[in-house]
């Protein structure tokens, strides 16, 4: 099973390159803009994408000038947002994702994308990823999927943006 899991998660990640990287790019170019000014980034992690607002604040190598978001926490226009949720329809990520864009806070979502007649963060997001986990990752004998990875793919879009904000900041120091 283990090993059917690893090759399905290995595919995820290549299409997410093949499909995202440009994305993934252009998030680590609006988060800089808050990384190398005033700003910060508060990150923000809806159910168990939680997972990725630690790792970018008590893991290893932290996020550069990352803030865990509280509520009602008071935010400027040098400020950027990354929000994590699994689903681009989520209520209370649309919620905050309304509030962001009714301040003028440039954003980030990384989330799957799922049909909807309502807003989502497609349309809300200055850059989305789509984490494209539309159903489990492992089929069993009955046709049915399970091993829904959210949080691994999260995980890996959480690296490439980090990856690229990175690069960009040292390009930065180094030209000073």
């Amino acid at each position: 099973m283990l090993k059917i899991f690893s090759t399905q998660i290995s595919g995820l990640f290549k299409k997410m390159i093949e499909n995202e990287a440009f994305e993934m790019e252009d998030a680590g170019r609006l988060l800089a803009q808050a990384a190398i000014g005033d700003g910060s980034v508060f990150i923000h992690g809806f159910g168990e994408m939680q997972g990725v607002t630690s790792e970018a604040l008590d893991g290893a190598e932290p996020f550069p000038k990352a803030k865990r978001f509280e509520l009602g926490e008071t935010m400027s226009r040098e400020d950027r947002f990354l929000i994590f949720t699994r689903h681009s329809d989520d209520f209370e990520a649309l919620m905050l994702a309304k509030q962001l864009k009714e301040n003028d806070i440039p954003f980030v979502a990384v989330s799957t994308s799922v049909p909807s007649k309502e807003e989502s963060l497609l349309e809300l997001a200055d850059v989305h990823i789509d984490l494209r986990m539309q159903r489990g990752l492992i089929p069993d004998e009955t046709g049915n999927r399970y091993g829904y990875p959210t949080l691994i793919a999260a995980l890996f879009a959480y690296y490439g943006i980090k990856f690229t904000l990175e690069e960009i900041i040292k390009e930065y120091e180094d030209e000073e």
